[in-house]
């Protein structure tokens, strides 16, 4: 009876033995199904990368650098052995440049040549994107210089009347064009990437932060230079932007250009903005289109918004007021004078209230199309037919 019983028990050891061993063998078996194979007609494992916020940031600035210029102008000044600095130039004093005199005495006329700008390439052959403000001296030589210290005389430039754009022609080919994003589809909160030349000194400077805002409007410019323009819709950063950086890119963390570095604020820390690509790509389309040229709707008159407190207290209607008319534009064509006052643009009211000025309306338009214009002269309205004209921002 005890080796009955001895049997028996060692019987049910031996099959818990085996349905516990057949039970570890087949996990193991799908276990091995879940790993990868090493057979010859496997896949090989697919490498993954660890990115950290610092090799985006450089494998961005090996990427677009070759691609982003010093702009730098040409003058010529008397010479008589001193600098002469301008207290509203920000590079006035950061390493100027003075060229020695041909003939080596004082009171002859010398070359001082000084970075003040930034540009990214857009096109293999030459052609390069700065902000208008950049090159605004229309009696001055410019030059650009590469990453690898090329330097090339600046062939032409055409300034874009509309916005703050420049193209510069130079005479090279083989250059690296940037990549240029889509700014309609930025977030606030996404990196963003500055790269130029701080400070006109300091070339091939790199910033980074996020972007902070978007649909800004400013107005950018120095009043010292007579150079004021408002600017709606642009994108505001926190990536630090100075003076020297205005024409270089904003690049997402990709690479890609997604706006063009235009001002700073004065009166604010850390608070840039750039106009969005999507306006430069609109310009490069119409300008390549045109063959060669910036053609925008032009009216011919230079006004100034009348308020609605500054309507009321004069007993005159709110709206654009005409200071002067161009002389053969299509304007003075159609017939408006200096001291009507603008109030409609195809039914449309002019209120600077809204943001709804002349030259929103005008910026809306195509050349050649017909405008209904509504002018408050004299205690009368009157209506007139305009054909808008082109206006050309080249300079050969």
């Amino acid at each position: 009876m005890k080796r009955i019983i001895l049997l028996v028990l060692l019987i049910i050891v031996l099959l818990a033995y085996g349905a516990a061993n057949g039970q570890w063998q087949l996990q193991l078996s799908k276990l091995g199904q879940l790993l990868p194979q090493n057979s010859s007609n496997s896949q090989p494992a697919e490498k993954i990368k660890i990115v950290s916020e610092e090799s985006v940031v450089t494998d961005v600035v090996d990427k677009v650098s070759p691609s982003v210029v010093t702009v730098s102008i040409v003058t010529t000044q008397g010479s008589s052995g001193l600098y002469d600095l301008n207290p509203f130039d920000p590079f006035g004093f950061f390493g100027d440049q003075q060229l020695p005199p041909s003939g080596g005495s004082q009171g002859q006329s010398q070359q001082q040549q000084q970075d003040i700008g930034s540009g990214f390439i857009v096109d293999q052959d030459g052609m390069i994107v700065t902000n208008k403000h950049v090159v605004s001296d229309t009696t001055a030589k410019y030059k650009v210089i590469t990453k690898d210290d090329k330097t090339y005389e600046v062939q032409n430039i055409y300034r874009d009347p509309a916005n703050d754009l420049a193209i510069l022609k130079i005479n090279a080919s083989g250059l690296k064009p940037v990549a240029m994003g889509d700014s309609s589809k930025l977030k606030v909160g996404q990196m963003a990437i500055a790269i130029g030349t701080a400070l006109g000194e300091f070339r091939n400077t790199v910033t980074t932060g996020v972007i902070s805002g978007l649909g800004r409007g400013i107005t950018a410019g120095s009043p010292y230079e007579g150079y004021v323009e408002r600017l709606d819709n642009v994108i505001q950063t926190d990536a630090a932007i100075n003076p020297g950086n205005s024409g270089g890119p904003l690049l997402n963390s990709s690479g890609q250009v997604i706006g063009i570095n235009t001002a700073v604020s004065q009166s604010g820390q850390n608070i840039g903005f750039a106009i969005p690509i999507d306006v430069i790509k609109d310009a490069l389309d119409q300008f390549n289109k045109s063959g060669g040229k910036f053609q925008r709707p032009f009216l011919g008159v230079r006004y100034k918004m009348i308020t609605r407190d500054l309507a009321l207290l004069n007993d005159v209607p709110e709206g654009a007021y005409v200071e002067n008319v161009v002389v053969g534009s299509p304007a003075d064509t159609a017939g408006l004078q200096k001291g009507d006052i603008i109030t409609k643009v195809d039914g449309k009211r002019l209120r600077s209230s809204d943001n709804n000025d002349l030259a929103t309306i005008i910026s809306g338009k195509k050349v050649g199309d017909s405008l209904s214009v509504e002018v408050w002269r004299n205690n009368n309205t009157k209506t007139f037919n305009v054909i808008l004209g082109s206006n050309d921002g080249s300079q050969q």
